[in-house]
C-alpha cells in the first residue's frame, strides 16, 4: 500500500496509472473509518483495477470551528484498516497542501443545497463542493464512490459532475447500519453507551414513518408521526423531518410521487447526526 501526501505527487502516480490503461476506483473520506467506508472499498475494489482512499478533514466544510477540532483522527488505526483491505493508495494531504493560498473560489449549488444540510450548515456545501472537486482532479479516478447515508451531498456531487461535465462516474452504496440500525459514521465515536441506544431511536423513528406511510398515511401525517417519536424519545433533539423528492430535494406533498425519502438531522449528546429512508424508490 503507498501513501502519497502532496497533490502533485498523487496527481503523477495516478497519470500515468491512466497512461497504462488502468482503471482507477476512488473513496474520498474524512477518516475515522467503519463498516460504511469499507463497503465502498470493497466494491470500488470489485470493479476497477487500482483503489485510491483519501483521508482529510476538509476544514471548508465545517460552520463549526468546535465540531472541526472534536472530528476524530485515529490515523494510525485507519491506516492499518486500509492495509487489510489491501487499498492500493492513500491520499492524505494536508490543509496547507490542499488550499496553499486559502480558498477564494466557491462552487455554489444553487437550491439543492438550500434545504435541510444547506439550511442549517451554511457554507458546508461550497466547501464540499470545492473539496470533491479538487480531489477529483488530483486522482482523476474513472468511478467514486459515496454513501447514501449522506443522501443529499450525493445528489449535489452527482449533478455538479453532470453540470460542470466532469468526466468521473459517482455511484452512491446503500447505508449500512450497526445491529441497533443506526447509521453508521464517523461520529457515533464520541458518542457515550448511552448515547448510542439513544441515536439509535433516529432510525426507528425512520421506521415508524415508513409503517404509517405504508398503511396509507399522507406525508404531512407521516411526518407528524417521526416528530413526535422524537419528541418522546429522551435526549433526542431533532433538527429537521423533511419528506423529498430524492431526486431534487423538493417537499413532497402528495402520494403519487414515484420516488420518495424521508431525512433526518438530531442531536445526541451535543453530536449531530444524519439518515434517511427510502418510502418509495423508482
Amino acid at each position: 500500500m503507498q501513501i502519497i501526501e502532496h497533490p502533485s505527487a498523487i496527481y503523477e502516480y495516478c497519470d500515468s496509472l491512466r497512461s497504462r490503461g488502468k482503471k482507477i476506483g476512488f473513496v474520498p473520506t474524512m477518516g475515522a473509518l467503519h463498516e460504511g467506508h469499507f463497503s465502498l472499498i470493497r466494491k470500488a475494489k470489485l470493479e476497477n483495477e487500482i483503489v485510491v482512499v483519501s483521508i482529510f478533514v476538509n476544514p471548508l466544510q465545517f460552520n463549526n470551528q468546535a465540531d472541526l477540532d472534536k472530528y476524530p483522527r485515529p490515523l494510525t488505526q485507519d491506516l492499518d484498516a486500509l492495509e487489510h483491505e489491501e487499498v492500493d493508495v492513500v491520499y492524505k494531504p494536508s490543509p496547507e497542501s490542499m488550499y496553499p493560498t486559502g480558498n477564494e473560489v466557491k462552487i455554489s449549488f444553487g437550491r439543492m443545497a438550500e434545504v435541510m444540510e444547506g439550511k442549517f450548515r451554511p457554507g458546508h456545501f461550497d466547501g464540499v463542493g470545492v473539496v470533491v472537486t479538487k480531489l477529483f482532479n488530483h486522482v482523476i479516478p474513472h468511478q467514486a464512490y459515496f454513501g447514501l447515508k449522506d443522501l443529499q451531498q450525493f445528489l449535489l456531487i452527482q449533478r455538479m459532475v453532470a453540470d460542470l461535465s466532469i468526466p468521473v462516474a459517482v455511484f452512491g452504496l446503500p447505508t449500512v447500519r450497526e445491529d441497533s440500525g443506526l447509521a453508521m459514521s464517523s461520529r457515533n465515536q464520541r458518542l457515550s453507551d448511552i448515547g448510542r441506544s439513544t441515536a439509535a431511536s433516529i432510525y426507528k423513528g425512520l421506521l415508524k414513518g415508513k409503517s404509517r406511510w405504508d398503511s396509507g398515511s399522507n406525508p404531512e401525517e407521516t411526518k407528524n408521526e417521526i416528530e413526535q417519536f422524537y419528541l418522546d424519545t429522551p435526549g433526542l433533539e431533532v433538527e429537521y423531518v423533511n419528506i423529498v423528492n430524492p431526486h431534487d430535494l423538493t417537499e413532497v406533498k402528495s402520494n403519487h410521487q414515484q420516488s420518495i425519502a424521508i431525512c433526518v438531522a438530531a442531536y445526541v449528546e451535543g453530536i449531530r447526526l444524519i439518515d434517511n429512508l427510502y418510502l418509495r424508490q423508482d
